[in-house]
């Protein structure tokens, strides 16, 4: 769909209605009656407008894993969940640790013009923890890559992270730390605890997590860096944050919508959808989890989608994959779990959701949010609505969602990337007609 957009009566952050005037890729009017000869008219009455969605930590699986996804169908179920961008995490084959990969997801991401898609960089070679990657190549890369990770593996080598920490300050990376002591987790299949004695499951220890944490957050104090903390799960976790926030250290932390809805009872069904790392927590993990983001001390929420084949998860618990899929329910869980609970207002939504995230990864664009004069991603959401997931429903290429045949609230109607839109009346726009749209934008 080419040419000026009118939105019309969208609840702006879930406030006032207004209309929104896009015109060549920007918004270039915002008021009541707002007309324009030839523009497409979208009715938004009643939906609740966002600043498009930010993830800061996605699994599209290629190059080397097209099985579970692709840039395509990764980036059309981000599309789908409201996001108009999203960071590739590096696990692939061949791993992103040269600029070479890097650029390729980043070409990758252009072609299918769902949404921006911008390549997270290995720390170490091969994601082995024996030598740093190509970190300095990869950030001069067309990718212009600023965020690095050995996600799905930790940096368990204290004196590689403090390299990686002092190495990224020239251009002002960051270091997303997947926090997991790997001696403490050998075997675990689930957070340690009660439940786990009673299943008789190799337990995952709160920790595991938290001693990694702890142990960054004074790294990046030493060498005067910033450290992200990917996929924070205990209340552990949080309260070593909440201190390092206390004494000025450049620390940031996410958490996944999976962790602020699930706990670790879950487990006891033995369905491997809910199988995923780090584990489901307790009960009282999940509210700390909550009041955590609800008082700053996590900066954001990102999905952790992490797609796999069903033949991965369709077996025995032991043997399955770690992981769930998240883009597409994203926005539902998290109003499930902190906005109809009062944990946070549409606004904090748009913070934790869009312009933090891209801030942490130093991606432009997000700063105004939905405001005359700012690009135009923006997300048209309805939060009155509940419907039953199906895996139909579903537009990656996999289907191991925990929230399967469950009621859940909300349904994104349309997302509107760099000024065209992606997702009208809650279908994907095509293809072929995205494609244009992204030929245009470039």
């Amino acid at each position: 769909m080419s040419g000026s957009i009118i939105v019309k009566g969208a609840r702006i952050l879930g406030a006032e209605s207004q209309d929104v005037l896009v015109r060549d890729g920007v918004i270039a009017q915002m008021g009541s009656d707002i007309s324009e000869q030839g523009a497409r008219v979208i009715d938004a009455a009643g939906l609740v407008a966002l600043p498009g969605l930010v993830d800061l930590h996605t699994h599209l699986r290629e190059p080397g894993f097209e099985q579970s996804e692709t840039v395509l169908t990764g980036s059309r179920a981000a599309a789908a969940g409201g996001f108009t961008a999203v960071h590739a995490m590096a696990n692939t084959s061949p791993v992103a640790d040269t600029a070479g990969v890097v650029e390729q997801v980043a070409s990758l991401g252009d072609a299918a013009g769902y949404v921006t898609v911008r390549p997270v960089g290995a720390v170490t070679v091969g994601l082995k923890g024996e030598a740093l990657a190509e970190i300095g190549a990869m950030a001069r890369s067309r990718a212009a890559v600023r965020v690095f990770s050995d996600d799905g593996k930790c940096v368990s080598d204290a004196l590689l992270m403090r390299r990686a920490l002092e190495y990224v300050k020239a251009f002002d990376g960051v270091i997303a730390q997947h926090a997991q002591e790997p001696r403490l987790t050998e075997g675990a299949q689930m957070n340690e605890g009660e439940v786990s004695g009673e299943l008789g499951l190799a337990g995952w220890p709160a920790v595991a997590e938290e001693a990694i944490i702890a142990r960054d957050v004074l790294l990046a104090e030493h060498v005067g860096s910033r450290v992200h903390i990917c996929h924070l799960s205990t209340a552990g976790s949080v309260e070593v944050v909440r201190w390092a926030k206390s004494r000025g250290i450049a620390v940031t932390a996410e958490v996944t919508p999976h962790h602020l809805l699930l706990d670790e009872q879950l487990v006891r069904s033995y369905d491997a959808r809910y199988k995923v790392n780090p584990p489901l927590r307790r009960a009282e993990d999940v509210e700390a989890l909550r009041a955590g983001l609800a008082d700053g001390t996590i900066d954001i929420v990102a999905t952790d989608h992490a797609p796999h084949p069903a033949e991965d998860k369709d077996c025995e618990w032991a043997s399955a994959a770690f992981g769930m899929v998240g883009l597409e329910t994203a926005l539902s869980v998290v109003q499930a779990a902190v906005v109809d609970t009062g944990h946070l207002e549409w606004t904090d939504v748009a913070r934790v959701l869009s312009r933090t995230p891209a801030e942490i990864g130093r991606l432009a664009g997000y700063e105004q949010g939905i405001a005359v004069g700012a690009p135009a991603n923006f997300t048209l959401y309805d939060d009155s609505v509940t419907s039953i997931l199906e895996a139909g429903a579903l537009r990656g290429k996999s289907s191991n969602s925990p929230y399967l045949s469950l009621s859940l609230p909300g349904r994104v109607v349309g997302t509107i990337h760099a000024g065209y839109a992606t997702v009208l009346d809650g279908e994907l726009v095509d293809e072929e007609t995205v494609r244009e749209a992204g030929g245009r934008r470039g």
